[in-house]
């Protein structure tokens, strides 16, 4: 990747350590006369607010120095995506920090478009950061982003209906089935939805079952047994009373609806679920409760697949070295706690995970402290758009899951994949 290491000699001059931002600053068309720097931060849309607070917060605190625009990305992922690949194609010097979805840093490491973090700013950007997300962040060895926060799903459930979660899928299924026949609710909610959900599912069920989508070198598909019997879970839930029946149209806001509406016992889904479910429907709430993703295999914990934002430098910023400062600032101590409070996104420091603050608004904090802590990421590729797309599409509907076939079919669904540039969309 000859134009990543080109970038790699800039980069470490213009931000080796915080210290040298300030020289850095007047060969970066910064300071002086002119007033302050604007960066302009690109990212996913917040109606928290907590994104703008963190904007407005780094730009008191750098003294006069810079301000951060907050400018906001399409609320879809393909969106956000389109947007940042068409203008780093086109070489945009407006583009100073990039929200990245965790699947995207390889992506644009290989194009050139992100500049690495070394010496003492990799250090900062690292320092109590949970290892999942720093490995989101990471591509070939080389530090390309700083995790801004992170995500993981949990099984939540009725109390009122199950008094002991199941531990493993089979039970899972197994319970969904009693409640039915007792006339309760019993629905399982997740992503079945033709989309990057769906591959996220896939993706959780083959680490839990020992296996991975492609081989460590990201250079072929792995899937085997693993993904056979990922696939069969898939379909045995698709093909059960515990199946929503717009499973195959389901995506996460709609998984959250049903739950609310009292039809479903149990949803597997990201923590935004408990403040919703809180506010909506307060009668419901108490009984409310959260356990560890299921099992495939009993004995064996799941892998849940890791989520969340990674923050990039943009390779033709005029500011790199004000950038990264502002990076850092972004995704502080401060600020993570204030998304986390406001906008319900979990937190990408280990240490926030014991503070009274969150743990007062988060009860369930170690459960999801210990789910990132064994969790698994998605298949590391420039091709990761491509890879998912196959996956989807080769899943999709999951009643429709042939498990031998289809993986078999994955295969060469996915070398093609891999084949592919998977820059512009």
């Amino acid at each position: 990747m000859p134009r990543v290491l080109r970038f790699r000699s800039r980069w470490a001059s213009a931000a080796a350590g915080l210290s040298v931002l300030a020289s850095a600053l007047a060969g970066c068309g910064g300071g002086g006369g002119a007033g302050p720097a604007v960066l302009d931060w690109y990212n996913f849309p917040d109606d928290s607010g907590a994104l703008q607070q963190a904007a407005d917060r780094c730009g008191q605190r750098s003294g006069g120095r810079y301000t951060i625009r907050y400018n906001k990305l399409p609320r879809g992922a393909d969106g956000q995506r389109q947007q940042l690949v068409r203008r780093m194609a086109a070489h945009d010097a407006g583009v100073d920090i990039l929200g990245l979805d965790v699947t995207w840093p390889a992506e644009f490491a290989e194009a050139g478009w992100i500049r690495e973090w070394t010496g003492a700013t990799a250090e900062r950007a690292t320092a109590d950061t949970l290892d999942a997300a720093v490995r989101t962040a990471t591509w070939r060895g080389r530090l390309y982003a700083v995790p801004y926060n992170s995500n993981t799903q949990l099984l939540w459930y009725r109390e009122d209906l199950v008094p002991a979660p199941p531990a493993t899928w089979a039970e899972l299924l197994a319970k969904a089935k009693e409640l039915a026949g007792e006339g309760k609710p019993h629905l399982v909610e997740i992503q079945g939805a033709q989309y990057e959900g769906l591959t996220v599912w896939f993706n959780t069920l083959v680490t839990s079952a020992g296996g991975s989508i492609l081989t460590p070198d990201a250079r072929a598909p792995s899937l085997g047994t693993p993904a056979v019997t990922a696939a069969a879970v898939m379909r045995d839930l698709a093909d059960s009373v515990a199946a929503d029946p717009s499973l195959a149209n389901q995506m996460e806001d709609q998984n959250r609806l049903a739950m609310e509406s009292g039809t479903a016992a149990f949803e597997l889904n990201y923590p935004f679920v408990y403040p919703s479910m809180k506010a909506n429907r307060p009668d419901l709430f108490p009984h409310f409760r959260w356990a560890p993703y299921p099992a495939v295999t009993a004995g064996r914990p799941a892998s849940v697949t890791i989520g969340g934002i990674d923050l990039a430098v943009g390779a033709f910023s005029r500011h790199p070295g004000l950038a990264a400062e502002a990076t850092l600032c972004l995704r502080d101590r401060d600020n993570q706690l204030t998304n986390a409070l406001e906008g319900g996104l979990p937190p990408s420091l280990r240490g926030l995970y014991t503070a009274p603050e969150l743990v007062s608004s988060y009860p369930f904090a170690a459960d999801v402290l210990a789910a990132l802590d064994s969790a698994s990421v998605r298949p590391p590729t420039p091709a990761y758009q491509n890879v998912s797309i196959a996956v989807s599409h080769a899943l999709s509907p999951p009643s429709g899951i042939r498990p031998e076939q289809d993986v078999a079919g994955l295969r060469g669904q996915i070398q093609a994949a891999l084949g592919s540039k998977g820059l512009i969309p």
